[in-house]
């Protein structure tokens, strides 16, 4: 099924029983509260960001060297969002549902030879009497929840030190939204999506 991003951002609750620390890739967009513009403007096609944006991309590409088994994929801050993929490395193919996944070991085999993307260091366990294996990962949304906590404390103090814009309550909505990616063309679209946001700014549903 062909990518529709309105469809999919209507999806803000998780998957009823679905297992977000298994290997996969998905699609995230975390919106400020009210939908402040806060993180810069779109100037003629191009997302300029301010210093509050730049502290978010900043944390944002941090994710992978705090993170074991995460990696980061195409991203775009936008003046009151954040579209990007984490694709969550885990403990590979084995017990990928393929009712979920089913192109996914062709996915990982061919994105993974020329996304230039960070590379994780493994934690091993190891036991007596037990092989080798790879720590659990942590899940998508207590890594959404760790961005947005960080993001929030950082941002507090540039209101208090830098004079940065204040935000009412809280900085991200409470909920995110997310899209399990089942396909490479998937994917694609996905990428192409995130890269051409700044270019459709005024006809986005963030747009205010």
């Amino acid at each position: 099924m062909k990518y529709n991003p309105e469809k999919h951002h209507r999806r803000s609750i998780r998957l009823k029983g679905y297992d977000y620390s298994q290997s996969g890739w998905y699609f995230v967009t975390i919106c400020t509260q009210k939908r402040e513009i806060l993180f810069g403007d779109v100037v003629i096609g191009t997302m300029k960001l301010n210093d509050a944006g730049e502290m978010v991309k900043s944390i944002w590409n941090e994710i992978p060297k705090y993170y074991p088994g995460i990696n980061i994929d195409d991203y775009q801050i936008m003046p009151n969002h954040l579209h990007g993929i984490i694709h969550i490395i885990g403990t590979g193919p084995v017990g990928i549902d393929p009712r979920v996944y089913p192109d996914k070991i062709n996915m990982d085999k061919s994105l993974g030879k020329h996304r230039d993307l960070p590379q994780q260091s493994q934690e091993i366990t190891e036991s007596k009497g037990q092989s080798q294996g790879i720590a659990p990962t942590i899940s998508l949304p207590t890594v959404v929840q760790r961005f947005k906590s960080l993001t929030t404390n950082r941002y507090i103090d540039g209101v208090n030190q830098k004079g940065w814009q204040p935000f009412n309550g809280k900085l991200w909505q409470r909920n995110y939204y997310e899209h399990i990616i089942r396909n490479e063309d998937e994917l694609i679209q996905i990428r192409n999506y995130i890269i051409d946001n700044p270019l459709k700014w005024t006809m986005d549903k963030y747009y205010i």
